[in-house]
């Protein structure tokens, strides 16, 4: 055994291994990392607190590299001869934390004790990088078991990358990405993580690294911070699966997200129809938009406030060709509208670069406000990416919907801000369009936008309703939903739909003779 001296840096990385991108659903097309404190690093048969009024803390088993000899702009091909040591390392995570840290990760993954690593170091000059194993057992049961032949990013490429950023010194630690498996632990749960190399002579390994999770007792001050606050998403992304969190099998429109108390970990369940970022039932009410107006919209499916509005003659209020990058997302604010005109090389050099129209869109979007970008339909440039989404989450926006592409895909995905698009794409803003101006009047996916509007969508897509026709369209979109609702029952129950969809002056009767639901119950 040899000992861990405490590190100058633990650079960790995203997503990595095949088994666990194809368990979220999105497979990034180059590394990308975050830094964890050198305060985190702890040993064997230690503990990890669990703080008091969180819910969702996480297991990664991982290889960690620890650095022998300085490497600055390496080549992949002398990349490993700078790794002194292989070993274990269990990457610890708050998901109730992750929303905040707004892809950071300083406080999600942060905490004292958040990454223990060892005990034994394996010689990395006897190793092959690609033939490596690392396997996790929860109260001895194996929950990962995976080999670095399944990974994204072979390991030397992890450390020429980062070395053409940074150099990486001796004693610095690079996580390098856990398989799937990874899950939700609780006090009283024992974490073992094993890093080996079967097929080496002797099947060296690190042994197992054992950690204990306890119940930590001081609640955080909201005074000082932002809180711990989980959704769906979250518990997806935490358990591993929406089945192992006990959740239904596809987001409902309607979902139940919940607030940890200052009472250990109990949790009280709150409405919450936007199983993303911004939580609808503790966000300010958007700009613009009462708090029981917003509620009603968010409750309210966009295929009934769309009927609602054909019936006031407004046919042209649906924005076509997007849909969410987060399935379940749903959105409701009112629109800050950003304006695109076609790539023109003179053009770009005067309003491309600086300080531009779509950067100080971003800058000045308010809590609770959509920004609607007009891209004209052309997908094949991004019009956001993750530096932006970052802003926009920063600044309090319920979402970003536009007619175009999404640069940094996944990245923005995983901040977890919504975007209604049409779909990722790599490019840079300057092959197609050129940020022109804001707060104007545009048309997106075929509709027109003005500021103020307000922009709901949901699974069927965004719709664009006039402000001053939210609060009646939403109540007799409401009164539909409830008068198809009973018509649904009528037709599970045997009865056919010739003259009960939609009703006749009979089955109208039966409807209004039935018993009036009752209202303000909690």
């Amino acid at each position: 055994m040899t000992e861990i001296t405490r590190p100058g840096k633990i650079i960790a990385i995203h997503l990595n291994y095949v088994s666990r991108s194809d368990q979220r659903g999105r497979r990034p097309a180059a590394p990308s990392y975050f830094f964890k404190p050198a305060s985190s690093i702890a040993g064997t048969d230690g503990t990890v607190e669990r703080p008091a009024g969180t819910e969702l803390l996480a297991f990664e088993g991982e290889i960690a590299l620890i650095i022998g000899t300085a490497a600055r702009r390496v080549s992949v091909e002398q990349a490993w001869a700078h790794v002194a040591h292989v070993t274990a390392s269990n990457d610890l995570g708050l998901y109730d934390l992750r929303t905040n840290d707004k892809g950071s990760n300083v406080r999600s993954k942060g905490g004292d004790g958040y990454t223990p690593v060892g005990p034994n170091l394996i010689a990395a000059a006897d190793l092959d990088p690609g033939a490596l194993r690392v396997r996790t057992w929860v109260n001895g049961e194996l929950a990962q078991d995976d080999i670095t032949a399944g990974l994204l990013f072979p390991l030397p490429q992890l450390i020429a990358d980062l070395s053409q950023h940074f150099t990486l010194e001796p004693g610095d630690i690079i996580l390098t990405g856990t398989p799937a498996g990874s899950s939700v632990i609780v006090p009283g749960d024992v974490v073992e993580v094993e890093v080996d190399a079967p097929t080496a002579p002797g099947a060296p390994s690190s042994g197992r690294l054992r950690t204990t999770v306890t119940q930590g007792e001081i609640p955080f001050d909201a005074q000082l911070g932002s809180m711990p606050a989980v959704d769906d998403l979250q518990r997806e992304e935490a358990w591993g699966s929406r089945e192992a969190a006990g959740l239904p099998a596809s987001a409902p429109a309607s979902a139940v997200t919940t607030h940890p108390t200052h009472e250990g970990s109990k949790n009280v369940p709150s409405a919450a129809p936007n199983p993303t970022f911004p939580d609808p039932s503790s966000a300010e009410p958007a700009a613009g938009l009462s708090a029981e107006l917003r509620a009603k919209l968010l409750e309210a499916p966009t295929a009934g406030l769309s009927s609602q509005l054909r019936k006031r003659g407004l046919n042209s209020c649906f924005i076509d060709g997007v849909s969410a990058n987060i399935a379940g997302s749903k959105i409701v604010g009112t629109a800050k509208t950003l304006r695109f005109v076609p790539a023109r090389e003179d053009l770009f050099k005067t309003h491309g670069g600086g300080y531009n129209a779509q950067k100080r869109a971003f800058d000045a979007v308010e809590e609770g406000e959509i920004i609607v970008i007009e891209a004209r339909g052309d997908a094949t440039t991004g019009t956001l990416g993750d530096i932006l989404a970052l802003r926009a989450v920063a600044r309090g926006a319920a979402g970003v919907v536009t007619d175009g592409g999404v640069r940094d895909f996944d990245a923005v995905a995983e901040i977890g801000l919504p975007v209604f698009s049409q779909g990722p794409h790599p490019s840079v803003l300057g092959r197609r369009h050129v940020p022109w101006e804001h707060d104007v009047t545009i048309g997106c996916g075929g509709a027109t936008v003005q500021p103020g509007d307000v922009i709901v969508g949901d699974g069927d897509g965004v719709i664009v309703i006039p402000a001053h026709l939210a609060e009646e369209v939403a109540d007799d979109a409401l009164a539909q939903e409830h008068e198809d609702a009973w018509i649904a029952e009528q037709v599970a129950a045997g009865h056919p739909v010739d003259g009960l969809f939609p009703m006749n002056a009979q089955w109208r009767a039966a409807f209004d003779a039935r018993s009036e639901p009752q209202t303000g119950q909690g």
